[in-house]
């Protein structure tokens, strides 16, 4: 009896092991297809700006590459919470993928009292496609050349110059701006940084920290007059605009990532062939001709190296919304 019990024991257990091997086998067999459909791109902004940019070159590269479409879905709205919950909630199969930014997954946790997601709990991170500076540019009819004389403007008429912020980065790059140099300006917001770039130009509002890549053209047209760029470095694309550290607001440096995520739970071997794919994209000689010609930098993060810069982000801005008491309900 006790022989027969073990044989029965034996025999149950060479059946679960052989099917956690077809199971496991048929998850890598998945994997190794992958992509095997359609992907979709969600980007959480308004079309035209940066993270726009960048997802659609990642995505008509690995288009070509995979031989599987890639469609870039935007979905803007709150900053980017909109289509962060969309990617959330999405199945974690590598099909549905978001191109984040230091606003959704570095400032938003901060900034808002609640989110109906996780920021670090429901996303994997897999790769950062670009970082770039601000430009904070005016209206032509504001009487101002440079920070310093905005500075001393400001001081003369507290509250009453008016600075556009479209999405929570440039929010939060205006109020780390107003508590470095201890101006008080008055925020307007907007869905986007592109409406708010185009606010400063029609004169609804006086400044705005544009992206370098709408407003280079605009100050070339002298629509717009760039007053400093908010990187610790000068930009190459306008090397003759001061850095606002140079320009007096010793220390400030604040630029934007913008990176690719899956819903928490995708395949860890999915994420990695993901993050290749964007790394070698990123090397390619026309892409990096194409995307420094827009002012940005080319990182080459593994998924655990973005995961880290995240959580620094999350960290730097959460003190930052502390003492300036920014919110967003």
């Amino acid at each position: 009896m006790v022989f027969e019990k073990i044989c029965i024991h034996r025999r149950l257990s060479a059946v679960a092991f052989a099917i956690v091997l077809a199971l496991g086998a048929t998850q890598v067999c998945a994997q190794t297809q992958f992509p095997a459909k359609t992907i979709r791109i969600v980007v959480p902004l308004a079309p035209g700006g940066p993270s726009d940019l960048l997802a659609r070159t990642l995505g008509q590269k690995m288009s070509e590459a995979w031989g599987q479409p890639v469609v870039i879905d935007n979905r803007a709205g709150a900053n980017g919470v909109v289509g962060c919950e969309l990617v959330a909630k999405s199945p974690p199969d590598g099909y549905t993928l978001l191109m984040g930014t230091s606003g959704t997954h570095g400032i938003n946790a901060a900034l808002y009292a609640k989110l109906p997601y996780d920021t670090i709990n429901d996303f994997a991170p897999i790769a950062r496609a670009g970082v770039a500076p601000y430009v904070l540019v005016a209206h032509a009819s504001l009487p101002v050349r440079d920070v310093q004389d905005l500075l001393r403007l400001a001081r003369m008429r507290p509250g009453e110059i008016t600075i556009g912020a479209g999405g929570s980065a440039s929010h939060l790059a205006s109020e780390l701006f107003k508590s470095m140099a201890r101006v008080n300006l008055l925020l307007i917001p907007y869905k986007g940084n592109s409406l708010a770039v185009t606010a400063v130009m029609s004169g609804e509002v006086s400044l705005v920290f544009g992206n370098i890549a709408q407003s280079v053209p605009q100050v070339k047209a002298g629509r717009l007059r760039a007053l400093g760029v908010t990187s610790a470095r000068r930009s190459p694309v306008m090397p003759e605009v001061w850095t606002i550290a140079e320009s007096g607001v010793t220390g400030f440096d604040t630029s934007t990532w913008y990176g690719m995520l899956a819903p928490a739970g995708t395949p860890r071997a999915i994420v990695e062939r993901i993050n290749t794919e964007v790394v070698r994209i990123l090397q390619l000689p026309d892409v990096r001709e194409r995307l420094s010609a827009e002012a940005f930098e080319l990182p080459a993060d593994t998924p655990d190296q973005f995961a880290s810069i995240i959580k620094g982000e999350m960290a730097r801005w959460a003190k930052l919304v502390k003492e300036t008491g920014a919110r967003i309900e």
